[in-house]
């Protein structure tokens, strides 16, 4: 099954607050890697036109499909059955918030061309203190999950998913600044040199940026055990002002892989370089026992490289080349007698050559197999 969307927003809203899109091939990526199953509730908490969304709903469909064995003899009853378990798990497991209701009307209609799940789309600023959030949207939510709205006062009351795939906003010129948003985050605090590292300080700070502070509420918005795939600009991975969020996420997270997107994985509307992380959310008793031990625990990280991402500098799609430079096109020419068996209009059958196509030069494919083939021997718990 492949899925539609449908882009409802014009160009101009692209960057005005850090909105660059991911592009779908490093989505689909990032979704294989999170190994999504049916029954898991998916967030989104800057969902922009839901690709993240529709490419986990998909893929849950079709293990469901799988599952299901559905074959073209296969019963109404049993075909009826599946719809109506698409229905519910599109309505239960996959969520999506967003500041801009032009892209959250976006995400509604690619969700309901994508077998529904659009009614747990809604507006609003994931970052603001859970005290802050809209009664509707707090009641709405809180119904979708069966929950008491009542509960949702606190940050430490938002555990609620099992995963997270996310591409924040991102920018200096984006700052956040309101202090009661700002309270609720150790990484809106100021941080200092300790013993261990670093610890944060009872002072906030003047502003921090969008994509910082998104990282701890996906933290809070997970389960403990919980999984997030989050892209971030590469300036919080390396950066050496920077280091006081990597000790957090070390603290706070295991680092499952982090893989390095190519230069021009946002182009041609945006050049920074960025990486897909992907973080498990810790235990209160891991984190109870890194403390007492004082030092984390050691273990494999995936890590990953792309070199060619699927289009150049200018958005152009860039196709694989041979050593002298042509195009590599499939099936290759000791395989061009295959043929393709088609019924014409009266019935009779013929054949006619496979057509040869051109092969994409993107190795997000190939990143996210290698990545569950080292799954398959990780113990990562999911």
């Amino acid at each position: 099954m492949t899925s539609t969307t449908v882009v409802l927003v014009g160009a101009n809203l692209r960057g005005d607050r850090g909105e660059f899109f991911t592009p779908r091939n490093v989505q689909r990526m990032a979704v294989q890697m999170l190994d999504v199953k049916p029954g898991e509730k998916l967030l989104d908490p800057a969902c922009g036109t839901g690709g993240f969304l529709v490419i986990a709903m998909n893929r849950v469909i079709e293990q469901l499909q799988q599952e299901a064995g559905i074959t073209s003899n296969s019963s109404p009853g049993l075909r009826e059955a599946l719809r109506e378990r698409i229905k519910e798990i599109a309505a239960e497991c996959f969520y999506g918030f967003d500041i801009n209701p032009d892209l959250v009307k976006a995400t509604k209609m690619n969700m309901v061309m994508n077998n529904d799940g659009s009614g747990n789309i809604q507006r609003q600023d994931s970052l603001l203190h859970p005290h802050q959030w809209d009664s509707d949207f707090k009641k709405g939510l809180a119904r979708s999950l069966d929950i008491d709205p009542q509960t949702l006062r606190r940050p430490e009351d938002l555990a609620l998913f099992d995963i997270i795939a996310t591409n924040p906003p991102f920018g200096s010129k984006l700052p956040i600044k309101d202090r009661e948003t700002l309270s609720q985050y150790q990484l809106g605090h100021e941080w200092e040199r300790a013993p261990t590292g670093w610890r944060p300080s009872d002072r906030l700070k003047t502003s921090a940026s969008p994509e910082i502070l998104f990282i701890e509420r996906c933290w809070q918005l997970l389960k403990p055990g919980g999984r997030m795939a989050i892209v971030l600009p590469d300036a919080i991975l390396g950066a050496p002002g920077q280091a006081y969020v990597r000790h957090w996420m070390l603290t706070h997270c295991r680092v499952i892989a982090s893989v390095d997107l190519h230069p021009d994985t946002f182009q041609p509307r945006n050049g920074t370089q960025t990486s897909v992380l992907l973080l498990q959310r810790k235990s209160e008793a891991e984190l109870t026992r890194e403390a007492r031990q004082g030092q984390l625990n050691d273990y494999e990280i995936f890590m990953a490289q792309t070199h060619a991402i699927g289009h150049d500098k200018r958005g152009n799609t860039v196709y694989k080349r041979n050593a002298e430079g042509e195009e590599i096109l499939f099936p290759p020419p000791e395989e061009d007698k295959v043929t393709v068996l088609e019924r014409t209009a009266s019935g009779s059958a013929s054949t006619r050559p496979l057509p040869r196509q051109k092969i994409v030069d993107d190795d997000t494919p190939v990143i996210a197999n290698e990545f569950l083939t080292w799954k398959s021997h990780a113990v990562l718990g999911w």
